[in-house]
């Protein structure tokens, strides 16, 4: 069996290092963790250490790193997790203030960065709201249906676009619509 096809559990003899056992594979080394030098990284190709016990390497290897990128695609598509989204930057430190019609009522100043904190929250849980709606089990023309309402919030949220610092986070609704 060739170096670089070791499994996790294979054990080695390395000419510097001593024994050790591969702990992770990477798509051009090892990590393998020796009993007194602690974790070291080699590259699969180096053949110098002698193989005590080759574990044979799953056809299909799951990294942490393919773990890692599934988590995260799955937790944008069915959470409610928020981007970061940036304030226009004349917004900064502003705030918004709402005047009563009636003369007996107190003005209320609100931030205008919590205010916006509030409308991307808005935005990201219609967001989650579609995502939800088009893997769910409904009919086809009930996801239609129910995605021309958001498309129509979405619409109706255009306004606040003027709060945003980039173009790419605004709200897009139906032209039209």
């Amino acid at each position: 069996m060739q170096n670089s096809n070791l499994g996790i559990g294979s054990r080695i003899q390395h000419p510097q290092y001593g024994k050790g056992v591969v702990v992770q594979l990477f798509s051009d080394l090892y990590e393998i963790t020796f009993i007194e030098h602690g974790v070291i990284r080699i590259l699969r190709n180096y053949d110098e250490f002698e193989i005590i016990e080759a574990v044979e390497m799953p056809s299909e290897l799951l990294t942490f790193e393919k773990i890692e990128r599934s988590l995260i695609r799955i937790l944008n598509k069915y959470s409610d997790i928020q981007e970061i989204v940036s304030l226009g930057s004349k917004w900064l430190n502003g705030k918004m203030v709402l005047v009563p019609g009636d003369n007996s009522l107190k003005e209320k100043e609100v931030p205008i960065g919590t205010f916006f904190h509030k409308i991307v929250m808005v935005r990201d849980r219609v967001r989650v709201m579609e995502q939800r709606i088009n893997s769910s089990n409904l009919s086809d023309v009930e996801k239609v249906d129910l995605q021309q309402y958001i498309t129509r919030i979405y619409g109706s949220l255009t306004t606040f676009n003027v709060l945003f610092k980039d173009k790419d986070d605004y709200f897009i609704g139906g032209k039209g619509v």
